[in-house]
């Protein structure tokens, strides 16, 4: 039984609770999946992020369905490919998700980017307004949406997503498009919530956790936590797991929390730019890439 902290709940703008702390799986390998997951849900984890592009949703669907937890203590995301966007695509492409998962439903369905490129993000946020409708979807929302994108999925089709899941992190925490979801009651989750370790070695985060008696990635997931931020995490490691879950406890002073939200840098990227970003998510496109 685990004696870390619950993590903190937001209501989303379905009505539906979202834990704010999760367990990304992100670069999972497909056969340590389900291990990473029992192993986080053991810890007290009741938030699992994956994506049809991670090819672990099995793995995933395997340790929530064998936890012995009850199937609505756990709340479940993943994500739609980009290879599947497009309105017939994308309901066998979220028929395959849930049957992957071995569920009959997921808490959160998100478009995993936009890919301005193809021009389909329309016509597949219509399509997952229909999974929403039809209760298969609790929640629905979207994945590295810049502004235009989310202004014109809410002009076109008047459904505001739940959540736009974007990089997310002191060093490059995008004001002006978390001040545009705030406006829209769109819940910012943050992926890549440390800066793929960037973040922990900067010496404000330093200071700050060596004043507070904290680590500096609880400081930086206690920063998260109190701008609003939903944060998923990755780590295979049970004591890191463990330490990620335990920043639900970590209380930062306002002096604090404004010292890191000076630190954004527009140069601060870590992942993909979404106004660009195009590749496939196939087993091949990955490869090739080398993930």
């Amino acid at each position: 039984m685990s004696t870390l902290p619950d993590a903190p709940v937001l209501t989303l703008n379905s009505a539906a609770t979202i834990p704010q702390i999760g367990f990304g799986t992100f670069q999972i390998p497909p056969e340590q999946t389900r291990a990473a997951v029992e192993e986080a849900l053991s810890i007290g984890y009741r938030h699992i992020d994956t994506a049809a592009g991670y090819y672990n949703e099995a793995g995933v669907g395997e340790a929530v369905n064998g936890s012995g937890l009850a199937r609505d203590d756990i709340f479940v995301t993943t994500k739609l490919r980009n290879y599947d966007q497009g309105a017939n695509r994308a309901r066998e492409a979220f028929e395959r998700s849930l049957d992957a998962l071995g569920l009959d439903r997921v808490d959160l369905y998100l478009i995993h980017w936009p890919v301005p490129s193809a021009d389909l993000y329309v016509e597949t946020w219509e399509e997952l307004i229909r999974i929403r409708d039809e209760g298969l979807a609790t929640s629905i929302g979207v994945s590295n949406f810049l502004p235009d994108h989310l202004l014109r999925l809410v002009d076109e089709t008047g459904v505001v997503p739940a959540v736009n899941q974007i990089e997310a992190h002191p060093l490059f925490h995008r004001p002006e498009l978390r001040a545009l979801c705030r406006d829209l009651g769109v819940v910012v989750e943050a992926y890549s919530p440390l800066g793929q370790g960037a973040d922990l070695a900067d010496p404000t985060v330093v200071s700050i956790a060596d004043r507070i008696g904290s680590t500096p990635a609880q400081v930086v997931l206690a920063w998260h936590l109190s701008v609003g931020h939903v944060v998923i995490p990755k780590s295979v490691h049970p004591d890191r797991m463990a330490e990620n879950l335990a920043a639900a406890a970590v209380a930062l002073s306002d002096v604090d929390a404004d010292e890191l939200n000076l630190l954004h840098r527009e140069d601060g990227r870590v992942g993909g730019d979404p106004a660009t970003f195009s590749f496939p998510q196939t087993l091949e496109d990955m490869k090739a890439r080398g993930e």
